[in-house]
């Protein structure tokens, strides 16, 4: 079982001292990933219909996620770095694969590209893309980007997308692999079909059954689920007792990682009693306090 870790991107701040303590704390301990969320503006939830139902407004901040982790590459030297995920559908695929290729090619093959949909609506229009189509879309730039990996020049016709005899470099030099994320059917079936693993938004028994749904799917496209990597994402507020229950649990059930979540506004959006952190160094230290519990 491996042990992420989720950057803090709301609550950490921009010194940059404090964040490059917090990475190379994390690669330091043993912990298997880094995992950045994804936001290019927040918006004002108020009067909005229909409303926007998701824990981020305009108050939270985002570092960029392909530009952290290429800074974070060059300060870092084993550990994985994962988008967690990255909104595909309202970005440029072409320009997607060729961040993704960079940031893989610089960091020496450690980088996993982790795509969703996400959840609002007011972002998707200020980039420029349909939020209704964000699904059909989704489906198709996984292709695209294999694609893009794989070979030299393309000539691809899609729904959405043409590219007329034309290719990157550089490439990498391996397959870079591609996760999906969120908690929805039509996303554990596109999953079970494209993708090399899913990142679970949190942890506790409906995220148990997701897994056993995606197990299910799995199977039924006649692929191997002990290849498939399955990371769910617990709370460092729920505590120690809990953090072990579901590492255990998860293991049993063929999940493969086990992502530490240390920013409050997700744990209260869930209901639950938070951390009350408010410097950089509780977030470390939570990091040293996660590794010793669970035995890194």
């Amino acid at each position: 079982m491996q042990l992420g870790v989720v950057f803090p991107t709301n609550e950490i701040g921009n010194d940059l001292g404090a964040i490059r303590e917090w990475v190379q704390t994390a690669e330091a301990l043993g912990y298997s990933s880094i995992i950045v969320y994804d936001h290019v503006v927040g918006a004002v939830h108020d009067g909005r219909n229909p409303a926007l139902w998701g824990p981020y407004n305009e108050a939270d901040p985002f570092h960029e996620p392909f530009v952290l982790l290429g800074w974070m590459a060059a300060i870092t030297h084993r550990i994985e770095l994962m988008t967690g995920v990255i909104i595909a559908p309202q970005r440029q695929t072409v320009l997607l694969a060729k961040q993704a290729v960079q940031l893989d090619v610089m960091s020496g093959g450690r980088f996993t590209l982790g795509v969703g949909t996400g959840w609002n609506p007011v972002e998707y229009e200020a980039l420029g893309e349909s939020f209704e189509q964000r699904g059909i879309r989704l489906t198709e730039q996984i292709d695209l980007l294999r694609h893009l990996f794989r070979e030299p020049l393309l000539d691809y016709s899609g729904a959405q997308h043409r590219i007329d005899r034309a290719g990157l470099l550089p490439r990498p030099t391996r397959d870079i692999p591609i996760w999906c994320g969120g908690g929805s059917a039509p996303a554990l079936r596109r999953a079970a079909r494209l993708a090399d693993g899913f990142i679970f938004g949190g942890a506790g028994p409906r995220i148990h059954a997701l897994l056993d749904q995606l197990t299910t799917m799995l199977r039924a496209n006649d692929r191997s689920p002990e290849t498939f990597g399955a990371t769910e994402i617990v709370d460092h507020a729920a505590g120690p007792d809990e953090w072990r229950v579901e590492r255990d649990m998860w293991e049993s059930k063929g999940g493969t990682q086990v992502a530490l979540q240390t920013m409050d506004i997700i744990y209260r959006w869930r209901g639950g009693v938070p951390n009350g952190f408010t410097t950089p160094a509780e977030h470390i230290n939570a990091l040293v306090r996660f590794a010793r519990e669970m035995e890194v």
